[in-house]
Order: C-alpha cells, then structure tokens, then sequence
C-alpha cells in the first residue's frame, strides 16, 4: 500500500539539493529558474491591510513562468483549454499517439530541435495522408498535436498526442467549406493503425535520411546510421489509437492535462531522505498498476534534465483545417457548412477572476482578519528595489521600507 507523506516534496526542494551544474547554458538557466520559483530572488508584490484593527503585511512571491516548471502554468493551461472549447465541433474525436522506437534515443539526445521537429512533421502528414485518401476519409481533419519526451519513470521516451477529428474539411472552388463525416463512426480508431504505424516509420525513417543527407543533424563518430535504419525499417513501431472521450467537451479536458505537463508533478514525489527520491509511477506493461520507483537524487536531476526542450521550441502544434494561418476565417466557413451557430469570440479573463473562479480565493483578503482589505503597497524585482509603487498609497516610503524590513525579518 502507498501512502503519503507528512511532508510534501517538489522537484524544486529536489533540484535546490542535488542539482549543482549543467553542461548546457540553456538547461542551466532552466533550472535555475525553477529553482528560485516563487523565492524572493524573483521579488515579490507586498500587500498591507487597510484594516486598522489588523495592519498586517503579506508578501507574495513570483513565480519563473517556465514552462518546466511544475508550479507554474495553470492558469495559461486553463486559457489554453477556454480557446480550444471555442473551436469545438458537434462530432466525435480520437487520440492518437505516436512513439519513436527506443534506438532512436542517442541520436535524439544529440539532436532534440531537428528531430523532435520531424517527430511532428511525419506524424501529422500520416493522418492527413489517410484523411485525404478517399476510401478513409477525403478530407483534412483537424490535428492538435502535443509533444511528450518522458515515461512515468522520468527516461526519455519521445512521442506525440494528437486529438484528431472524426471528420474533415474539403475546400469548394468557390472558397467555401463541405463537411464529411468519419466512415468508421462505430469503430473505437478513425484510420487503420496497422496501415498507420507502416506509412508513419516509411515518413520519419525517410526524414532521418534527408537530414542526415543534408548535414542538418549531427552523428556519434563511427556511427553507422544505414544499419540503424535497416533495424528501425523491421521493427514494428508503437502507434496508439483510439476514442479518448464520449464528447467534445471530455476531449479538450483530456488533452488539457498533456498540455502544459511537466516531466513529473509534484504530487507524485513521495520522499527525498538519504540522497535518494522515492516517487510513484504508474506501471503500463502490468496493468497500469501504480509503484515506487527509488531513485539516486543525482540520477533524479539527470532524468529531469533529459526533458528541458530546446530554447523557444514549439510543444503544441495544429494541423489540417486547425492550422494557424486563417484559423479564424476558414472556422466561420466550416461553421456555415456544418448549420451550426458561430464559435464565441475570445475573451480575455482577468487573473483575480480566473483565481476566484478556480480556488474562490479573492487576492485582495486579508490571510489574518479575513477582510476584503489588502492593498498593493509595493512591488519588488532582482534587478531594483523599486521597480513600481503604489503612489496612491498613504504610506511614506520610510513606512514602505519599514515594510520590506518586516518581510524580510518575519522570513
């Protein structure tokens, strides 16, 4: 039996103690950044109550907003989620999971950008393959695509969710939009998988050729690619498919979770005693069955690490009638061929009101009396001790450092 523990681990404490230095300056400031999440090297926003029966002080710390971070991204998460609803239409959905071969793994780790970049590219071009030819389907669905670099056990294992539509677009001569139905309703895969899995290898074995033809990626000396490739062709790869969710709105739940997920949570670390961590995992090849795993905290970091994408490298992607360019205009179309009302316009929620909406916190309550009566008296960043004010505050700016002084020594 699992249990919890009294106290609570984050991959933040974990990194804080094992982690010392890494080869690579991007992955270094990474880490760096979550390590100092929410701490007062990234500055703090501080309130006071206006209540003069209270008058007390609360701090509250920044967070990195990295997109390794497993403290951050929640509410960008919950944005993401809102927009993707918008865009929903009245037909079924299925997921899609493509998995490159463990053999790939060396070369992968040398050549994350490239490679992971083809990872989507021939993934998506399968299903739009498929999607075109006129005895599945003909016509282009709509792909959103999320990439994954990790297994429940923190070792690389690179491949791609997608959420593919159970239908397509066909464009007409005149600029307007027809829809088609999936052919296969009734069945749990929108396209044959084992048809999937051989034209998906043919598209990322040909692309590794291209680049490797093309210098476009770089090899260990002495590597010998064509007997990798002459593996790779007879093996049988692994592609995952069927219908996530008994409707739309299930379906962007679902894939909500893969988006702004992190190598591990925090609520899956269960101890970190004697330089060793101990987390949960979920054991696919037994029945999904969740275990320990116990880990050198060293080897923690390295796993960790593994999963750092590359500097601005695009984790979502959407294909088909979902590309970005003329997402907007060619949705209306689609909606007046499909007779149903058009999708909302967006609209950007307010972070106290997302807070409120998803904790029934309100931020200006005061954590002592209870009252609506915190205000903003000062704002702190690395770089200035002052960076911005609230000038409307009757505070003195002697009061002001008084303030910073009491954070600092109540800390």
């Amino acid at each position: 039996m699992i249990t919890e523990t009294a106290t609570p681990v984050t991959v933040q404490q974990i990194l804080q103690h094992y982690h010392k230095a890494s080869n690579h300056p991007h992955v270094q400031h990474v880490i760096t950044q979550i390590k100092k999440c929410k701490t007062s090297e990234l500055g703090y926003h501080l309130y006071k109550c206006s209540d003069d029966d209270c008058a007390q002080y609360k701090y509250q710390y920044h967070g990195c907003r990295n997109r390794h971070c497993p403290q951050c991204g929640g509410f960008k998460k919950d944005e993401w989620i809102e927009d993707r609803r918008r865009e929903l239409l009245p037909v079924g959905y299925y997921h899609v999971v493509f998995t490159l071969p463990h053999e790939l793994n060396t070369i992968m780790l040398g050549n994350r950008q490239p490679l992971f970049k083809l990872l989507f590219n021939a993934s998506a071009q399968t299903l739009l393959a498929f999607g075109n030819d006129e005895h599945h389907l003909g016509a282009a669905p709509g792909i959103i695509s999320v990439l994954h670099t990790w297994g429940q056990d923190l070792n690389f294992h690179p491949h791609v969710h997608c959420i593919v539509s159970g239908g397509g677009t066909v464009k007409n001569t005149d600029g307007s939009y027809s829809w088609k139905n999936a052919k296969r309703i009734k069945d749990n895969f929108l396209f044959p998988v084992s048809a999937m899995r051989i034209v998906f290898r043919a598209k990322f074995l040909q692309g590794l050729k291209s680049l490797n033809e093309n210098k476009l990626i770089q090899l260990p000396e002495a590597y010998n690619l064509q007997h990798l490739l002459h593996i790779l062709y007879k093996k049988k790869w692994n592609l995952y498919a069927k219908a996530p969710c008994a409707g739309p709105l299930q379906v962007i739940e679902y894939l909500g979770r893969y988006t702004n997920k992190v190598a591990i949570s925090n609520y899956r670390i269960m101890d970190n005693q004697n330089g060793n961590v101990l987390f949960k995992y979920k054991d696919y090849a037994d029945g999904n069955t969740t275990k320990l795993m116990t880990l050198k905290g060293e080897e923690f970091v390295r796993r960790f690490e593994q999963h750092i994408l590359p500097k601005r490298f695009t984790k979502i992607r959407s294909y088909g009638y979902l590309s970005n360019r003329g997402r907007t205009i060619r949705m209306e179309k689609i909606t007046v061929a499909m007779d149903i009302p058009p999708h909302p316009l967006k609209v950007k929620t307010p972070w106290p009101v997302r807070l409120f909406e998803k904790f029934g916190i309100k931020h200006t309550t005061c954590p002592h009396c209870k009252k609506e009566s915190l205000e903003l008296v000062w704002v702190n960043y690395p770089d200035t001790m002052d960076k911005k004010k609230n000038d409307s505050s009757p505070f003195s700016n002697t009061r002001r450092q008084d303030a910073v002084e009491i954070v600092y020594n109540d800390s």
